[in-house]
């Protein structure tokens, strides 16, 4: 048997040596190899038909399976050769993604990571891809009465935006929701296939009755050889072993002592059990027996609620003694004790509730700070909604809805004009500059230059000179037109902006500190809502050719070329200079509607009408540095005293709040916001409070204009 093995073996390597590197072919697999060998040779001729029956069913099934368009063989018009054709194919919309508009290319990252960032990700061009605003509960409210098909929307994380779904998908949640199969095309109860039933079919199994192959029992070469691999490279010194240790060698012996001692305190021990009282003994005196009605009450009271586990019982003999009945709950107890026992003592601390809040200064020692009424103007037809304080702090001017601009003098409230402009007022801003005096009012696409009456020759040329020059600036193209009156100065505007149309009412007029810039904010949700005039050349620009969001306010830095733009929900900060964004403010307000720059320029506040506000510090972050929540309804409006550390909040509760707010010139220093006063006059009518307040230049005072039609005046 070994000579005809090896002989074999020969015959295999002289196959492998006389291979001249062709492929041999694969030989074909006859179909009736799997059928058993010792079947009969003559079949039935109606099994013949069934299994060409079956080779052709395999075939159609075959060419099912081929999901590309047939082709066909041609004759080419300029070889003349044949090639073969593929017909067309008709792109539809599910056969390319690339038609769909998908602007983020983050990719498969956790969406949380934007949470605090105002974009959502990046574009193809590397841009950022700003979040989408979301409406309150009452915006999806009425998203769903006007588009019927709002509820067949899902939220998408990548673009936070809600997105149709399709009729396959829909019809996929209501499968789920009736705990059907999500596959429309499953069919449960479709007939079994019989794969193992049949002629020709009993022996297709995964298990074979096949003799062992030879080479189960019999040494393997490679083996042999991967070990006489190792047993060379151990005799050549190449792999070496570890040593044997040595039987005779002796123990190492070594001072448990010398550990360095520890600094923490010994472990306590564990509690001690209680001694024993006279009253547990077996022969106590009477004066410890229980009565019948003490007995009873005892054993009444739950085994929580007793002062005692155990009833005094007397005996006359120690003999007498039963045993303990409560000896096994007794040692488990004792047992709980040990191992519930702490083995650390810890000292209760004594903390006062008071000492935990932070020392702040009293009031009194904050003054001054307006905390009495002391005069009240009252506009008859209407609410006040907007009020100004000249710059020398002698003159309010406050105008109503109903189109009347008051001018009265904050000593005494004695009105000096009026005047009717027509239409609503939105809101009045004095110029900060000194060597003149005019106010800004704001109607229905109008800004209207007022010049108070009694003025001094000085100051009146120059303030003719500077609204109605002899010689006026070259004309430049814009759709903002500037109209001089030809009329008597004190009985009308002595110049008028007309701006353009659907740009709304003015709601925020707004100075630079030089006076020549006057920025505007109207009620058009579009880039035109925000304008910028410059008085000396008689020119206006919108600043911004495209805007993210609708803006509420704007502000000019008090000392840089910077410009603060509010809105819904983010406050950016602009350079002018080099027209570029510096940064950008993140209150977390739902929406913006009021803000003010501390006059250092390194500080802001920012109210809601959610309640809150937020004190921004520009060196530190682009979070707020404290949040307050001191009213309980809306913020109305915000305002830094020029030259005292105050500020006051307005809101629809129809309270003020006055706060001291100290700004230290050491950077290491936090601000001192302390809350002082709540001043309370104003009458809550039609769900609006206090709509403005304004800080009187030079003095503690404050003025505040409220929905109920009066201005009041509040001293120290």
């Amino acid at each position: 048997m070994q000579s005809e093995e090896e002989d074999e073996d020969e015959e295999r390597e002289s196959d492998i040596l006389s291979d001249d590197g062709e492929v041999d072919d694969f030989p074909e697999i006859d179909a009736a190899s799997d059928s058993d060998e010792e079947s009969e040779e003559e079949e039935d001729d109606t099994d013949d038909l069934d299994e060409e029956d079956t080779l052709e069913e395999d075939s159609d099934a075959d060419s099912d399976l081929h999901i590309f368009p047939k082709s066909k063989v041609v004759v080419s018009d300029i070889t003349g050769q044949k090639k073969t054709v593929y017909p067309e194919i008709e792109p539809d919309y599910d056969s390319d993604s690339s038609t769909e508009e998908d602007p983020s290319r983050t990719g498969n990252i956790p969406m949380h990571w934007y949470d605090d960032l105002p974009h959502i990700g990046y574009d193809i061009n590397g841009k950022r891809v700003l979040r989408p605003a979301k409406g309150d509960e009452l915006d999806k409210f009425l998203a769903t009465v006007d588009d019927p098909t709002s509820w067949t929307t899902a939220f998408d994380k990548n673009t936070q935006m809600d997105k149709p779904l399709s009729a396959e998908e829909l019809d996929i949640i209501r499968r789920l929701q009736a705990g059907e199969n999500p596959d429309a095309e499953y069919d449960p109860y479709e007939p079994t296939i019989e794969w193992f039933t049949g002629k020709g079919k009993e022996e297709v199994m995964p298990i074979s009755s096949a003799p062992e192959p030879k080479r189960r029992w019999l040494p393997s070469k490679w083996e042999k050889q991967k070990i006489m691999k190792i047993v060379r490279a151990i005799r050549q010194g190449r792999i070496v072993g570890s040593k044997p240790t040595a039987a005779d060698k002796k123990h190492q012996f070594y001072a448990i002592w010398n550990e360095p001692p520890s600094n923490q305190p010994p472990p306590l021990p564990a509690p001690k059990p209680k001694l024993p009282t006279n009253s547990e003994s077996y022969n106590p005196p009477e004066e410890y027996l229980p009565t019948e009605e003490e007995r009873k009450q005892w054993e009444n009271t739950e085994p929580e609620d007793r002062e005692r586990d155990y009833l005094p019982q007397k005996y006359s003999a120690l003999r007498l003694v039963p045993a303990f009945d409560k000896f096994i709950k007794q040692r488990f107890n004792r047992q709980l004790d040990l191992y519930l026992a702490p083995r650390i003592q810890r000292i209760k601390l004594n903390v006062d509730p008071n000492s935990l809040l932070p020392k702040l200064p009293s009031p009194g020692s904050l003054r001054p700070f307006p905390n009495y009424k002391s005069l009240k103007f009252t506009h008859t037809k209407a609410r006040v909604r907007c009020l100004s304080i000249s710059p020398d702090g002698a003159w309010v001017a406050s105008g109503d809805e109903s189109g009347v601009i008051s001018l009265w003098e904050v000593n005494v409230g004695r009105e000096v004009k009026r005047w009717t402009l027509g239409s609503k007022v939105g809101a009045i801003e004095w110029c900060p500059r000194l060597d003149v005096c005019f106010f800004v009012a704001g109607t229905e696409e109008k800004l209207h230059f007022l010049m108070p009456p009694n003025l001094s020759p000085t100051v009146l040329t120059m303030t003719q000179s500077t609204l109605a020059p002899a010689t006026l600036p070259p004309a430049t193209q814009s759709s903002i037109k500037w109209i001089s009156s030809s009329g008597a100065v004190e009985e009308g505007p002595i110049l008028v902006i007309e701006l353009p149309g659907a740009s709304g009412l003015p709601r925020q007029l707004t100075w630079h500190r030089k006076g020549d810039y006057l920025a505007s904010v109207s009620s058009s949700e579009t880039q035109g809502g925000v304008w910028m005039h410059q008085i000396s050349r008689r020119h206006s620009q919108a600043p911004f050719t495209k805007i993210k969001g609708a803006v509420q306010m704007v502000l000019f830095h008090p000392t840089k070329p910077h410009f603060f733009v509010a809105t819904q929900r983010y406050v950016r900060l602009y350079n002018l200079a080099e027209q570029k964004l510096l940064k950008t403010l993140m209150p977390g307000i739902q929406w913006i509607s009021s803000m003010d720059i501390h006059p250092s320029g390194d500080h802001v506040i920012v109210g809601g009408y959610d309640r809150k506000l937020c004190w921004f510090d520009l060196e530190l972050s682009e979070k707020p540095y404290k949040v307050l929540r001191y009213h309980t309804r809306a913020i109305r409006s915000l305002h830094f005293h020029p030259t005292y550390p105050l500020f006051a909040s307005s809101s629809d509760d129809g309270s003020i709040q006055i706060f001291h707010a100290r700004v230290y010139s050491d950077l290491m220093t936090d601000p001192l916001i302390v809350p002082l006063k709540i001043l309370r006059g104003h009458d809550v009518k039609d769900g609006l409070g206090v709509l403005q307040v304004k800080w009187v230049n030079k003095q503690p005072w404050l003025v505040s204009s409220g929905a109920d039609g009066n201005a009041l005046v509040w001293c120290s």
